[in-house]
């Protein structure tokens, strides 16, 4: 007993010590400060509003190769995390070391247990690091869910309209959240530029291959070529691969219900497992009477 107190005066001692050295906020004057910023839309969670100030402190130190900055600067842009390179690397320093705190605490406890908040705070480290990739992979595969509504559109549509600007901006209304966002970037920089370039660039935002087939079609259009066999073609092949995609889905569902099944089942087990119990222990208790 004498050892939990300890160990538990010696975590907390430590945390006020590190708050105070990095200037850690109370949380409620974090969330005072969004608070008064109207333009704030993400959704942030308390941990990471109060932890930001040492995210930004971390991110200062950190020294990164211009290449993979680049790189990684992209990848935030198409997942729409409004984060620098640097500040996205502190976030996951900070949160694994938050959950690192924990094994010197441990260590005085129970020994055996530090080793385990170092993997945990390992983990969550590779986890928040690779968090870009998921939102990406999230958003590519909404936009190419899509892709075969928008394709049949501009197939019925350049029978008498061959306006891609138009098409674009006409459809973006009743597009999706990830597709309705690409194309409002898209057609304000076709306003405001090259529409060939700006195809281009929404292309490499999104990063896909079916995409990459939409925008050929287009920029074919734009450039007066006779593109009806093309869409016509590319709307059944976007059919297949959505008819694909839903088998796979479909795949799924039979083992996520066989999951629910069995721990309804134990549910149930479970219960007649204690009624049983119950009585059996009222029997001995009457008989030992």
């Amino acid at each position: 007993m004498l050892q939990a107190f300890t160990g538990a005066f010696v975590g907390i001692g430590l945390y006020l010590i590190a708050a105070d050295l990095f200037r850690v906020p109370f949380i409620q004057s974090s969330k005072s400060v969004v608070n008064l910023s109207k333009r704030q839309k993400e959704k942030i969670f308390s941990l990471e509003m109060w932890l930001r100030g040492l995210s930004e402190w971390i991110s200062k130190k950190i020294h990164m190769n211009e290449y993979k900055r680049m790189q990684l600067q992209s990848d935030l842009q198409t997942a729409g995390i409004n984060l620098s390179p640097e500040q996205h690397i502190a976030n996951a320093i900070v949160k694994a070391g938050i959950c690192g705190v924990f094994a010197i605490p441990a260590f005085v406890i129970f020994p055996l247990l530090s080793p385990v908040f170092l993997l945990i705070s390992i983990g969550m480290y590779f986890k928040e690091t690779n968090r870009i990739q998921d939102s990406i992979k999230k958003k590519r595969t909404a936009i190419e869910y899509e892709l075969l509504r928008l394709v049949s559109t501009i197939e019925k549509t350049l029978t008498h309209n061959r306006d891609i600007l138009t098409i674009l901006d006409n459809y973006r209304g009743n597009a999706g959240p990830e597709l309705k966002h690409e194309l409002s970037i898209t057609v304000a920089d076709m306003r405001s530029g090259n529409y060939e370039s700006a195809l281009t660039r929404l292309e490499f935002r999104v990063g896909s291959a079916m995409l990459s087939d939409v925008v050929r079609g287009l920029i074919s259009v734009l450039r007066g070529d006779d593109t009806a066999m093309y869409w016509s073609s590319l709307s059944i092949k976007f059919s297949d691969i959505q008819r694909q995609l839903l088998k796979q889905q479909a795949v799924k569902v039979p083992s996520k219900v066989r999951r629910l099944s069995m721990f309804l089942l134990f549910c149930f087990m479970l219960t007649y497992i204690v009624v049983l119990i119950t009585e059996i222990m009222s029997s001995l208790g009457a008989m030992l009477g």
